[in-house]
């Protein structure tokens, strides 16, 4: 994992996006070679080929083909590839300014990218290429927690091979499964040379009383093994802090969770100028969006509701009426869910498409909220959620935002098992929040918009 501006990048993700990028640079410069043409012409090629691989790179990001925390299927990762590279050659062409020539170059390069590039990922997906690059990791642990972690791992990174669990000493119930259960008979820096690990997981409740073996972990560590936490270990590979490996002095001693008025004075910035201008070009779609809900439904077009804010002040939100006026005339709060029936058939569109979400941009200019950050909750949800879940109010140390690391990390939530989940990825950008996420998480957002991703 690479640390970039606090936030922590995959290798594997970078390295991936590169021969994304050159792939089809290269196709591009054999295809050219291979019928005798050079100079201007292949400098022309390339340079355009490299336009191409950027839009490519860019379709793929959307698709979620880089996504970290989402278990790719082989047949939907493939299917990516496939509709990702037409769709870049199609966006290029109109933007084209090659002669015909050179175009029939670059479709001829764009086919070769196109077989080649399927082929390399079917190769990398079926063969042992895809174990080499394998994260290995062994869990310290075999109770409650190593189970966990088994489970959350297996689930939400699959590009990690669980290599075992090594039992602690005063470990007396196994809850991990025996296959995977390795013996004390041997060292733990024995184990993990043998068995070619590259991480070290400690889930243990119990840290007290030699229940750790610290001369045995700090062998590993100096033999190039990394140590870590629970929470360290999902906040670099997942994205989240864990609700259920998480301890307040983690939070109090460790890093981040900073709240500097230099932060706070460019992010302040950023909304400004940002809000402003996403303003002005969406204006032609909210007139429309205000017209729509007129027709179908009458008045109001728009929809307050109180929620909570920074430090847990009380402000109203703005969002476009996607519901009937009678949604919740018993007065008695209710989660969105999927196929309600409370939503109209222009609320379902503007919902799809987060339009319904753009007259919060003036709650942004006003400060109430930020363009990015946790979104904001009602007082009945945060009272209840506060109650039942740790660490909940920790959210309301930034600003409430239009957007999110949990929005585009988590699908649609709509129970408080959802709110523990999304938490997890909020808590990760209080702790991590920078001006490097806060564009990451708005380039994500378009990726979400356009492919509907998690809308009710």
């Amino acid at each position: 994992m690479i640390k970039v501006f606090s936030h922590w990048i995959h290798w594997k993700t970078i390295l991936q996006v590169v021969l994304d990028i050159a792939f089809p640079v290269v196709c591009a410069a054999l295809a050219v070679l291979s019928w005798g043409i050079g100079g201007r012409e292949l400098k022309t090629v390339i340079v355009h080929a490299s336009i191409y691989a950027l839009i490519m790179a860019l379709f793929n990001y959307w698709l979620g083909l880089y996504k970290r925390t989402i278990m790719q299927k082989r047949a939907r990762a493939v299917l990516s590839i496939y509709l990702s590279l037409p769709i870049a050659y199609c966006v290029f062409t109109l933007f084209s300014v090659l002669d015909d020539d050179n175009q029939k170059l670059l479709l001829l390069s764009v086919m070769a990218a196109l077989v080649g590039t399927v082929l390399l990922g079917l190769y990398t997906m079926y063969s042992r290429a895809g174990a080499l690059m394998a994260n290995r990791v062994l869990i310290f642990g075999a109770g409650a927690d190593a189970r966990t972690v088994g489970r959350v791992l297996r689930k939400s990174a699959p590009d990690v091979q669980i290599a075992g669990f090594y039992p602690g000493v005063s470990e007396s119930e196994i809850s991990v499964p025996r296959k995977l259960l390795l013996s004390r008979s041997s060292s733990l820096p024995d184990t993990a040379s043998a068995l070619n690990v590259n991480e070290i997981i400690i889930a243990v409740q119990e840290r007290r009383g030699g229940a750790l073996p610290l001369s045995e972990l700090l062998d590993c560590k100096l033999s190039g093994v990394n140590v870590l936490d629970l929470a360290s270990y999902f906040e670099r590979t997942l994205g989240q802090i864990r609700v259920d490996s998480l301890k307040a002095g983690w939070l109090i001693f460790g890093d981040g969770f900073r709240q500097g008025w230099l932060r706070t004075f460019v992010k302040r910035v950023f909304d400004v100028v940002a809000a402003a201008a996403l303003l002005l070009i969406a204006s032609p779609i909210m007139l429309v969006t205000v017209l729509l809900i007129v027709l179908e439904d009458g008045f109001p077009v728009f929809y307050r509701q109180e929620r909570v804010g920074l430090n847990g002040r009380l402000f109203n939100v703005v969002k476009f009426r996607s519901m009937r006026r009678d949604a919740e005339s018993d007065g008695k709060p209710r989660w969105a869910k999927a196929n309600d029936d409370r939503i109209t058939r222009v609320g379902r569109v503007i919902r799809k498409l987060r339009i319904d979400e753009l007259p919060q941009l003036f709650s942004v200019l006003t400060g109430d909220m930020s363009l990015v950050g946790p979104r904001p909750e009602r007082p009945y949800f945060v009272d209840k959620l506060t109650r039942d879940i740790p660490f909940y109010a920790v959210r309301h140390s930034v600003k409430p935002g239009v957007t999110g690391w949990a929005q585009v990390s988590y699908h649609y939530g709509s129970s408080v098992n959802d709110s523990i989940q999304k938490l997890q990825y909020d808590l990760y950008y209080v702790k991590n929040h920078t001006l490097f996420l806060d564009l990451v998480i708005l380039f994500e957002t378009v990726g979400v918009v356009l492919t509907g991703k998690g809308a009710q």
